[in-house]
């Protein structure tokens, strides 16, 4: 039966008794008091390694040839059996085992490392579980007799100096937790996880492979470089995957890049775990899937979603499957990209490994297994077991190279060659212990009879600088090596074959932000050369920006239109800026453009028709002036103060131009022009009026028995009279002109969208003073005119300036109102209403029907008609 979760957690607790034990024995020595030896005896079984050479100093080395572990129940009556490792045999970690025996056999036969010195290795098989691994490097350091004899000559060194392995993070974890209580270093080929670089933790840990914190950055980067914002997760249940996976979300998260789901699981997990997580992968949204997942791990999950195959997706690998062969063969994954280590080329060593003689596999209980289910034959144990066996037999001469295993496959040595490297960093650090490098001797000098204790090994391995067959071996303070990867894209080749190709690389030594290159164009899922793409919403618009969902990832949101007088002007922007006072949004609001300047112009509908009604008031003012010119002697010319209806009519000519003033483009010039203009114009102008309507009430008053007063106003005083008035508006507008004279501004608050450029008033005060003194001015002639409409006269004029200053007074008082309330230009175009409405009705009132009667009825323009001798008709 396979080992279940529960069952490892056991035997994990029985290793750490077993450690116990074991510094118990250690201990004693300590603990006797007097000079004599102490015999001790091992508890339990020590396993056999796997492949076995003796040499003065040993390598240990652990592999994981299998991935499960066969247990039986305990009766408690015998003792219990071995731990045995079961399942199918994977051979690309037989071929790392091979590396470790081909570099020793080859460092052997050199003579600039460790000259004269065998090197031996003991190799077992851990079967990737915790529980093997920590009895192995209980056995590391104890060694393999069953009887110690402790003495006051004991060296106290474990039976290995150092020890290679193991090829998966946990096992590795356990193993250096107890090696490094005895000081014996350790090099892994394969264990990445980042949490092995603490060295307060593992002090005596070490690797040729790059720590996953580099590949956890790397793949962040390659996510953003795509624009990958949503994506899956799977990962082991290990150390290798949970730490993998939080160093990714770490690197991912300062990327912006969201997670949708994050599954687990390890190969001992029940298959209903398994299948929920394949319901997960084949149910989300996301289109690019990240596997941080052991080989054992994903070849299950393979084999699970090979059932019910999901929707295409893109993978992303880590370097633990992204260079197998057979996940590579079954096609499932084409496309896939992601992260190896460099593949390499060791000489000779593709010899070694097909250079298997019979003996070497009948003698070797693993090498045996791997021959039979290789050629798919029996090996027999003896000549009885040929002549009963029915099946295939081995003959030990099959051809290794006519078959495509793992084993034999030497076209991507990667984890091979970390292998490589760690049996001859080994080697180097000995070699600084027990050899002399003298500057007159060529060839070192070495005592192989020195004893050697771990520590010292340890102290070396930190020190290594070289380069083995091409490739630079070191470590940094962590025991990490420098950090650079291939990166991997699975492509169709031309014979219809998937293969691995390399596409680009990783230098986590090159500046931030350019460690990862392209070299190669990439094929997707689908076969597609177009990148996939894989968001929770799709990009927001310039003109939009992001509002996060509630409960949801950062990379799920929705587009929101920027707010009035807003713009975005970048994708997916996540906020929107405010356009500066003078400019306004665009209709798409991802451009911020000059605001239109309103005023009223003179090439505008309105502003036309204002100035055409300006021109045809002061060109009726010049034909009422040209007829009162020509019939000036006439009485009814004569009876009305032609003195002051030349200057009414010269004061009307200046209303109906100084309306002119207001259209166009305001200036500063225009701005004090429009308003003084107007303020002085219209007081002269109902001066006279008003000076025409005292004439009148005078005149009756002349007319009463005894009365004088004509005499005290004649043409003098009414002329002193319009100057008096007149001058006081022209004294309150000089004080506006040199207290806070009128200027052309730019409104910005009443239009968001526009600028008024409008005449700022300057001081209100002096403006509505203005006003007010020409409404005082219009109100006393409306009164007078009022009290003088009944004289006994056919042709009163009272009567025509009573109506005249009504329409006068009823045109300001509505101006006042709509003045404040009109918006933007609207507000001049009411002004110049205003000052036409009045003109026009002073002109119509006082003079059209004088005009009439002297055009078209001369008969009543006489004297005794004037002075009412002749009745009047009706017009």
């Amino acid at each position: 039966m396979l080992l279940s979760s529960s069952e490892v957690m056991w035997i994990s607790q029985a290793s750490v008794l077993n450690l116990l034990g074991a510094l118990w024995i250690i201990g004693l020595k300590a603990a006797e008091p007097d000079t004599g030896s102490v015999s001790c005896a091992l508890r339990g079984i020590s396993s056999p390694p796997a492949f076995s050479k003796e040499g003065h100093f040993i390598i240990g080395g652990v592999f994981s040839f299998h991935y499960y572990l066969r247990i039986v129940q305990h009766n408690y009556t015998n003792h219990p059996e071995p731990l045995q490792c079961t399942g199918r045999m994977y051979t690309r970690d037989l071929r790392f085992a091979r590396a470790m025996q081909f570099a020793i056999e080859e460092i052997n036969n050199r003579s600039d490392i460790l000259p004269n010195v065998v090197l031996g290795y003991q190799i077992h098989d851990t079967c990737s579980v915790v529980p093997v691994a920590s009895k192995i490097a209980l056995q590391f350091a104890n060694g393999n007799d069953p009887k110690i004899t402790l003495a006051s000559s004991c060296p106290k060194v474990a039976s290995v100096t150092a020890v290679i392995g193991d090829s998966s993070t946990t096992p590795s974890i356990g193993m250096t937790r107890l090696l490094g209580l005895f000081g014996v270093p350790q090099v892994s080929h394969f264990a990445t996880c980042a949490c092995l670089s603490n060295k307060h933790e593992y002090p005596a840990f070490f690797r040729t492979i790059p720590s996953d914190h580099f590949q956890a950055a790397a793949l962040a980067q390659l996510v953003k470089y795509f624009g990958w914002m949503w994506i899956g997760i799977v990962r082991s249940d290990s150390d290798y995957g949970n730490n993998g996976v939080a160093s990714f979300l770490r690197a991912a998260q300062k990327e912006g890049i969201c997670v949708e789901y994050s599954v687990a699981f390890y190969r001992t997990n029940h298959r209903s775990k398994l299948e929920r997580i394949a319901e997960v992968i084949r149910s989300s949204t996301s289109k690019v899937i990240l596997a941080f997942i052991a080989l054992g791990e994903m070849r299950l999950l393979m084999e699970e979603l090979a059932k019910k195959p999901p929707p295409p997706l893109q993978w992303i690998g880590s370097e633990s499957w992204m260079t197998d062969q057979e996940i590579l063969k079954s096609g499932m994954f084409a496309g896939a990209v992601g992260f190896a280590i460099e593949h390499s080329v060791i000489p000779g060593f593709r010899r070694f490994l097909l250079d298997i003689t019979a003996a070497q596999v009948s003698q070797s209980p693993v090498l045996r297994e791997f021959w039979e289910s290789t050629f798919d034959c029996t090996m027999p144990r003896t000549q009885t077991e040929v002549d009963l066996m029915q099946v295939k037999l081995c003959t030990g001469t099959e051809d290794l190279s006519a078959v495509q295993i793992p084993y034999t496959d030497t076209s991507q040595l990667r984890i091979t060659n970390m292998v490589y490297k760690a049996a001859y960093a080994i080697a180097h650090a000995i070699h600084r212990v027990v050899c002399d490098n003298g500057q007159n001797s060529q060839v070192p000098r070495c005592n192989k009879t020195e004893f050697v204790e771990p520590h010292q090994v340890l102290e070396q391995l930190k020190k290594v600088n070289f380069t083995v067959n091409g490739y630079p071996v070191a470590f940094d303070s962590n025991g990490d090596p420098v950090a650079t990867y291939e990166l991997i894209n699975w492509q169709t080749g031309e014979d219809g074959t998937m293969q691995f190709i390399t596409v680009g690389r990783y230098d986590a030594s090159q500046p931030k932000g350019q460690e990862l290159s392209l070299t190669k164009k990439i094929t997707w899922l689908n076969g597609q050369t177009q990148i996939p793409v894989s968001v929770c919403s799709e990009s927001c618009p310039p003109g939009t920006r992001k509002a996060v969902q509630k409960g949801r990832p950062v990379c799920c949101y929705d587009c929101i239109p920027c707010g009035e007088g807003e713009i975005s002007n970048e994708t997916d922007s996540l906020g929107c800026a405010s356009c500066p006072d003078e400019f306004w949004p665009n209709s798409k609001r991802n451009e911020c453009l000059p605001k239109p300047v309103e005023f009223l112009s003179w090439d505008e509908v309105f502003g036309i028709i204002l100035a055409v009604c300006s021109i045809i008031g002061a060109f009726m003012v010049v034909v009422v002036t040209g007829i009162f010119y020509r019939h000036r002697s006439s009485p009814i010319v004569r009876a009305n103060n032609s003195e002051l209806s030349f200057l009414l009519l010269f004061s009307l000519t200046l209303c109906f131009l100084c309306s002119l003033t207001f259209i166009g483009r305001p200036s500063e010039w225009s701005c004090m022009l429009r308003h003084t203009a107007f303020g002085i114009t219209f007081v002269l102008c109902i001066s006279c009026v008003l000076g025409k309507t005292l004439v009148v009430l005078m005149a009756f008053r002349a007319t009463l028995p005894g009365s004088n007063v004509m005499k005290w106003f004649g043409p003098l005083q009414q002329r002193m009279t319009v100057i008096c008035f007149t001058f006081v508006q022209a004294l309150i507008c000089t004080l506006w002109l040199v207290l806070s004279p009128p200027f052309p501004s730019k409104n910005l608050s009443y239009y968001k969208e526009r600028i008024i450029l409008e005449c700022n008033l300057g001081s209100a005060g002096a403006f509505w003073a203005v006003l007010g003194y020409i409404g005082l001015l219009a109100v006393l002639c409306f009164v007078l005119a009022f009290l003088a409409r009944k004289l006994p006269d056919n042709f009163n004029e009272a009567k025509f300036i009573t109506f005249s200053m009504l329409i006068f007074c009823a045109v300001w008082i509505t101006f006042i109102p709509a003045y404040v309330s009109s918006p933007g230009k609207l507000t001049v175009a009411v002004e110049i209403f205003a000052i036409l409405a009045s003109s026009f009705g002073l002109i119509l009132c006082i003079f059209v029907p004088k005009c009439f009667i002297i055009v078209f009825r001369p008969e009543q323009n006489t004297k005794k008609h004037v002075m009412g001798k002749v009745p009047s008709k009706a017009l």
